[in-house]
């Protein structure tokens, strides 16, 4: 939890109760309570924002699939177009 074992955090728990005066206690769940809810608030955007970072990354892959299908066809056939060889008369020349 947070990098510290259990030890550590029953030695801070055990200065929090000697430190903290007892008529304190009840303020102090409080806070800690209020601050447990934030930080769950928190987490719980950070995972919708993820989730939806990554519906809109899904979406997104089949339309830049067809982006570039549609590219390699259109180079394709220009590529084809250019190669073709180009008609003659008979006597050898070009035709215009």
């Amino acid at each position: 939890m947070f990098g510290i074992s259990w030890g550590e955090f029953f030695v801070i728990v055990l200065v929090g109760v000697i430190v903290i005066p007892a008529r304190r206690w009840p303020d102090v769940a409080r806070f800690l309570a209020r601050v447990v809810k934030f930080v769950r608030g928190i987490i719980w955007k950070i995972t919708d924002a993820s989730e939806n970072l990554k519906t809109q990354i899904e979406l997104e892959k089949p339309i830049d699939d067809l982006i570039q299908g549609t590219t390699n066809d259109v180079l394709d056939t220009i590529s084809t177009a250019i190669k073709r060889p180009k008609k003659t008369n008979r006597r050898g020349t070009r035709k215009k």
